[in-house]
């Protein structure tokens, strides 16, 4: 927008700082910079959107929250708790909610906003994961959403755990238990934190301090650096006629991303306010303060901790005694393991990819996910895993409800936290290339129009139409990787697949690159251009992937060989 269309105030007040600062240049290519969009992308802007309002919230809980366990005798409006005596921590709770005015609205704001903000993280992070977004560049930023998501796990811990009522209280002595069980280390950090013996009264104020400055400062700097990184990088884009590895199409980040993005929030907003309103979470007060000698039944903490909950209940009792050390593993494993493989194993995919394919090219343009069938049945195995472990953390509640034995639940889960992600993974896998087979007939056959004609000798044909271009960019948009030889062709084992660990390589990228096409092209229903260079001088080096550029529409739709109803193509075999 030039001087002398923007008004009058903001154009001098631009010069001004331009003239002291130069950069009017730099603002206009921030402005002009163009990204894609997919409604997806809603996944990352309710993350962001969500902390923002916690922090906001947060910023007002904390102008009357007193992060205290010394005892004093209640006096306030709730009348029911009158002369009980309870930790500051909790009177303060109950004064906010009571008291303090909008107190509770935004209380529950923030404790609305945490748990959509976790949601939202573990939504964006599956997205990336299931569509292949996080290769190679932006495998950087891929490590700091895993971060942000560990960070805002222990956020979390901390945050409801500073009521001081008997659910926090309840889950915090757990948190101690699961501490004084890692080995040789766990007395001494269950020590340190809570300052001596529990409950002590030092661990109140260092959650506190740790809950509203330590990890939302650490949390606040991964998501400056998450955000700056993707505007460097841009978002990678969905398979398009339109969109290439070298070449994207989408808006300017003004006017389009900024108004979007500013309503996004409003909405988001609202939405917290709404379900705070009509939607009551965490009640302290009918809890009452914590007793370490009391305890109540369907006692879960918020969602994003269901999973270690339930490895805890899932866990039969085991101890081992290991240089003079007890070892109590049916806490530490728990404890451990879930989260272990979850992250560990998120964090570590990208590079493991990477070695087994031998794929160092850079993408932009998103996988299908029915075109990596082993990473979509890691992926739904993954969820399953936390699925059950998440509903296990229920288990009383669910016997009750359901009038079974509490043991008959927790023996299900335990048979289902090994089979169910073996199995779906399985079922999974074979979705996909049932999927990817489908996509080749429709790509050789062309698209069902459900007419069907009368052939001169009594059979029937069903006409088929042309894919359009667009269909046809995202039907081929699956990049062609070779796996890696086990042998070269003289029969000589290759290099690569020397030792054990080479071995395994070699049956990795087997099923890294396992694609239908092949069956397809088998049993005549694929033309096999997928799988060799477009102008046809050899085959692709490994590891070098391959995009083929959208074809040129098909035939007429009477030239295109008619197929039989009884599971025939005419002109076939």
């Amino acid at each position: 927008m030039s001087s002398a269309s923007a008004p009058r105030a903001v154009s001098g007040l631009g010069g001004w700082l331009d003239d002291r600062f130069h950069g009017a240049r730099a603002v206009r290519n921030l402005m002009n910079k163009v990204f894609p969009d997919h409604w997806t992308f809603m996944l990352g802007e309710i993350a962001l959107w969500t902390f923002v309002i916690e922090l906001l919230t947060g910023m007002y809980l904390a102008l009357f929250f007193v992060p205290s366990l010394n005892q004093v005798v209640y006096h306030g409006s709730y009348i029911k708790l009158n002369g009980i005596t309870m930790s500051e921590a909790y009177q303060s709770t109950l004064r906010i909610s009571f008291d303090v005015r909008g107190g509770l609205l935004i209380r529950q704001i923030h404790h609305w906003s945490a748990d959509v903000f976790m949601a939202a993280v573990s939504a964006h992070l599956l997205r990336h994961f299931f569509l292949g977004s996080y290769r190679k560049p932006r495998d950087i930023n891929w490590l700091i959403g895993i971060v942000i998501y560990a960070a805002a796990l222990v956020e979390g811990l901390f945050g409801y755990s500073l009521p001081d009522d008997q659910l926090s209280g309840a889950g915090l002595r757990i948190f101690e238990g699961v501490l004084q069980g890692i080995p040789i280390i766990g007395t001494y950090t269950a020590f340190f934190l809570f300052g001596g013996q529990y409950p002590g009264t030092d661990v109140e104020p260092r959650m506190y301090i740790t809950h509203v400055l330590l990890i939302p400062g650490l949390i606040l700097a991964l998501v400056t650096a998450h955000i700056f990184i993707s505007f460097h990088q841009k978002h990678t884009a969905m398979p398009l006629p339109e969109n290439s590895e070298r070449k994207i199409r989408g808006h300017t980040f003004y006017p389009y991303f900024v108004l979007k993005g500013t309503a996004w929030f409003f909405f988001i907003f609202g939405a917290m306010a709404v379900l705070a309103t009509f939607a009551q979470i965490n009640p302290v007060w009918l809890y009452g303060p914590y007793s370490p000698l009391a305890i109540s039944s369907a006692s879960q903490p918020d969602w994003y901790l269901g999973i270690l909950e339930g490895a805890l209940r899932v866990m039969p009792s085991w101890e081992i005694n290991f240089l003079g050390h007890t070892l109590t593993l049916s806490v530490f494993i728990p404890f451990a393991l879930p989260l272990g493989l979850l992250l560990g194993g998120a964090a570590i995919w990208p590079f493991f990819e990477r070695w087994v394919t031998r794929d160092n090219a850079e993408h932009h343009i998103n996988d299908r996910p029915r075109d990596a069938p082993v990473r979509t049945g890691i992926g739904v195995a993954a969820v399953v895993f936390y699925g059950v472990l998440w509903a296990e953390g229920a288990n009383d509640v669910i016997a009750d409800k359901l009038q079974i034995p509490l043991y008959t639940v927790t023996w299900i889960a335990r048979l289902l936290v090994i089979a169910g992600p073996v199995g779906v993974f399985i079922v999974t896998r074979r979705v996909c290339l049932g999927l990817q087979r489908r996509d080749a007939e429709t790509l050789e056959h062309g698209v069902e129009t459900g007419i069907i004609r009368q052939l001169p000798d009594g059979g029937f044909t069903e006409v088929r139409e042309p894919v359009s271009d667009e269909a046809r960019a995202v039907l081929s948009a699956k990049p062609a990787v070779r796996a890696l030889p086990a042998a070269d062709a003289s029969g000589i084992p290759a290099p690569a697949g020397a030792g054990i660990v080479g071995k395994l390589r070699i049956r990795a990228s087997a099923a890294f690159t396992e694609t239908a096409a092949a069956d397809a092209e088998a049993n005549g229903h694929a033309d096999g251009s997928k799988h060799h260079p477009a102008d046809g001088q050899g085959e692709l080096p490994a590891g070098e992937p391959h995009r083929e550029a959208p074809s040129t529409p098909g035939p007429d739709r009477s030239a295109l060989p008619p197929r039989r109803c009884r599971g025939r193509v005419a002109g076939e075999r």
